[in-house]
């Protein structure tokens, strides 16, 4: 595999809307960037509303080889239309009488590779005021998760988890070469944040990262939000390779996998880690 897009999108309340963007998206970048992967951003079905939005915005996961939901079933069909890997941001999983904000992804085939439930919990004030309570909604995962898609090793993270290190570092100690961050930062934190992050994340564990961000305003709840976008990929160096316009759209890189091993090489931090 060489090449990775990140989806940039601005999700709504109305997930059939959404899904036909990421659906006309998707096709574009296909057609444009012809990639073997694309990542879609974090909620990038349904984001803002009230609990009530939201929880009929949810799915539930199927049991291996059965059918899902209208988001599950829209990625596995991408996925096999375009003969891609299609790493699905994060969507609202059902599950019983709780919510995960859960990653999925599937092969070129539309045969599912990996499920990541989100770990860190937003629960914050930014600095203009705004209140974030995700644990009001999700409840957290506990599993360190990661994939293989043909030579890659992928990563599984989600927006708020980009703050913990010491994920990053556990997804590296199991082998990843790529780490992907689908997110809806917000403006207020991503304008400081987000970009100074995802290349400390990359030079510290020396993967690729790969961040497919949301962009613009959303409802939320009877509040208007703001995501900071700029969705980008970063290389073991924590140079940017590629990013997106500050607009919904997508931005593409080929990947080196030899690149990544003579800069694990010439500076093997994991071998002089010593906590």
């Amino acid at each position: 595999m060489k090449k990775i897009t990140v989806i940039q999108i601005n999700a709504g309340q109305e997930k059939a809307a959404n899904l036909e963007q990421a659906r006309d998206l998707i096709g574009q970048a296909v057609a444009a960037d012809h990639p073997d992967m694309v990542v879609l951003p974090e909620t990038f079905a349904s984001i803002g509303g009230y609990r009530e939005t939201r929880t009929a915005n949810a799915e539930p996961l199927p049991e291996p080889g059965g059918d899902g939901g209208e988001v599950y079933e829209t990625l596995r069909g991408l996925a096999a239309k375009h003969e891609i890997f299609v790493h699905g941001g994060s969507f609202i999983e059902q599950a019983g009488d709780r919510l995960f904000n859960t990653t999925v992804a599937f092969d070129r085939v539309g045969r599912e590779l990996a499920r990541y439930r989100k770990i860190h919990m937003f629960d914050v004030v930014t600095p203009d005021g705004a209140e974030y309570r995700e644990s009001a909604l999700f409840e957290a995962g506990d599993a360190i998760v990661t994939y293989q898609a043909e030579d890659l090793t992928i990563g599984c993270s989600i927006c708020y988890d980009l703050r913990f290190g010491e994920l990053y570092r556990a997804l590296a100690a199991k082998g990843a070469t790529v780490i992907m961050v689908p997110a809806a930062f917000t403006l207020q934190t991503g304008k400081d944040h987000w970009e100074v992050l995802l290349r400390a994340r990359a030079i510290e564990t020396e993967t690729y990262i790969v961040a497919a961000a949301q962009i613009g305003s959303h409802t939320e709840g009877n509040q208007r939000r703001q995501t900071w976008g700029h969705s980008m990929i970063v290389d073991p160096s924590g140079h940017i390779m590629a990013q997106a316009s500050d607009q919904p759209g997508f931005a593409s890189a080929n990947l080196d996998l030899a690149y990544l091993a003579d800069i694990r090489q010439r500076i093997p931090v994991a071998q002089h880690r010593v906590l």
